[in-house]
């Protein structure tokens, strides 16, 4: 908290000194015009130029003035607030007083400058050496003075090409930057999808694998399946057709009441119908299925 006072303090008397120096040049430029025209005083700077200066003072007085008023409520103490106020006052009226001040500085500039005008052409308009001098000075500053107006209107064309020129190529930077800023999110954001589309390829990838392996297993249960199924199928339609046979000949052999001939009946039929089996008494039986 004290850091922070002692902050306020430094930037309060800084502000203070600024007024000084800014009061101090204003007043000699308000001088300069007052002066203005006298006695070929301050013929190198025109009138404009003391008027340009005087206000750029004026200026550093007002920026000076609300650095004061902003730093008022962040003054420590009591008695530094009303002192800062009491300056703050103080320096509103000076102000006042300058562009008063400066007013009249013009008006006596302008006076002199008629007056000085009045005396030059006065002597311009009498004879002698000294007119004639007067005058070949007159037409060599004149000619001097197109030359620097001249000369300073292309440097400020020149100049007002250079702040637009900077002013494009900051805006040219400015888009670059954007630019930038783009291209590095759509790179981020493409990295994330490479990954993502590789996981993807190497799931789909895994995915056929097993489709594949999936069908060839289906494939191969089916056909056992159904091989196992036409096993089964073909040997119970053979039992049947023998099972209905044995009944057929045992229904006819007691229809005729011949035991001996549904025997021999029998023992043709299985002759016929399987031939190659030959089950013995003392043979064991084998399961088919």
């Amino acid at each position: 908290m004290s850091s922070d006072n002692d902050l306020v303090i430094t930037e309060f008397n800084k502000t203070k000194k600024d007024w000084d120096n800014a009061y101090i040049q204003t007043q000699s430029h308000i001088k300069s015009i007052e002066n203005h025209g006298i006695n070929n005083i301050n013929k190198e700077l025109s009138l404009a130029r003391l008027n340009g200066l005087a206000q750029d003072g004026l200026a550093m007085l007002s920026s000076a003035q609300f650095n004061l008023d902003l730093l008022i409520p962040q003054l420590p103490t009591d008695e530094h607030v009303q002192n800062a106020q009491l300056t703050l006052q103080s320096w509103n009226k000076e102000i006042q007083s300058l562009r008063s001040s400066l007013r009249n500085a013009n008006l006596q500039a302008k006076a002199n400058m008629r007056k000085a005008a009045q005396e030059e052409r006065e002597l311009l308009l009498g004879g002698g050496e000294e007119s004639t001098t007067r005058r070949r000075n007159l037409q060599t500053k004149a000619g001097m003075t197109s030359a620097a107006e001249s000369i300073t209107e292309s440097l400020r064309r020149t100049r007002q090409m250079m702040v637009q020129e900077v002013e494009r190529s900051g805006s040219t930077l400015m888009a670059f930057e954007e630019s930038t800023g783009v291209l590095k999110k759509a790179e981020s954001e493409y990295k994330g999808h490479r990954s993502l589309l590789s996981r993807t390829r190497n799931l789909l990838s895994t995915m056929k694998r097993q489709d594949v392996l999936d069908r060839i297993i289906l494939i191969v249960g089916f056909t056992l399946f159904s091989l196992a199924v036409l096993y089964v199928v073909s040997k119970r339609i053979g039992i049947l057709k023998l099972q209905r046979k044995v009944v057929g000949a045992i229904k006819a052999g007691m229809a005729s009441g011949k035991a001996e001939v549904a025997i021999n009946h029998l023992a043709q039929v299985d002759e016929h119908e399987l031939p190659n089996v030959g089950i013995g008494l003392g043979q064991p039986m084998h399961d088919e299925l």
